[in-house]
């Protein structure tokens, strides 16, 4: 398991329109997907293996040729990615692509990291409810919307790790 957000080993129900990864626009959804695609050619070949098996005529030679984000537009526009895909983009997301603010909410909790990777020797739940509620309190001031989708995101994908989460996102 990759432990760099500690999401739990439970698979995430099928995607629900008020998931965090789609209450993220379309476009922002297809930057983060992109990104993901440039740095990870396994993820690439994922998702146009995706795109192939759903039929509409795409075939694998066409879409190799594809300019990245032409084909996370394609991949968004057809929500070609499971709710596990939802997880992994997202823990990429707060993790690899823009983690200002999983460092704030580390920091503010008082749990050990190196950058947004939690310490490995850490097990959950990795801070009490008071310090979670600090820490919420800390992004939602520094990272407005981008603090608060965060939340949302570790209240869905991991809220035994964080006592008291998912109270404070409704």
């Amino acid at each position: 398991m990759d432990r760099r957000l500690k999401t739990s080993s439970k698979s995430p129900s099928q995607a629900s329109p008020k998931s965090p990864w789609r209450s993220l626009s379309a476009e922002r959804r297809a930057g983060i997907l992109a990104r993901v695609m440039s740095e990870r050619k396994e993820a690439r070949a994922l998702y146009i293996q995706r795109l192939v098996s759903r039929g509409g005529g795409f075939r694998a030679v066409t879409l190799v040729g594809w300019p990245v984000d032409k084909l996370a537009r394609e991949v968004v526009r057809l929500n070609a990615q499971s709710g596990d895909d939802e997880a992994e983009l997202l823990q990429a997301l707060y993790v690899d692509l823009e983690p200002a603010v999983q460092v704030t909410f580390l920091e503010a909790a008082g749990v050990a990291h190196e950058g947004a990777v939690i310490d490995e020797k850490l097990e959950p739940p990795f801070a009490d409810a008071d310090a979670v509620a600090r820490a919420a309190a800390v992004v939602r001031e520094k990272h407005g919307e981008d603090g608060e989708h965060y939340l949302r995101t570790i209240a869905k994908y991991n809220p035994g790790a964080w006592p008291g989460v998912t109270e404070l996102v409704g």
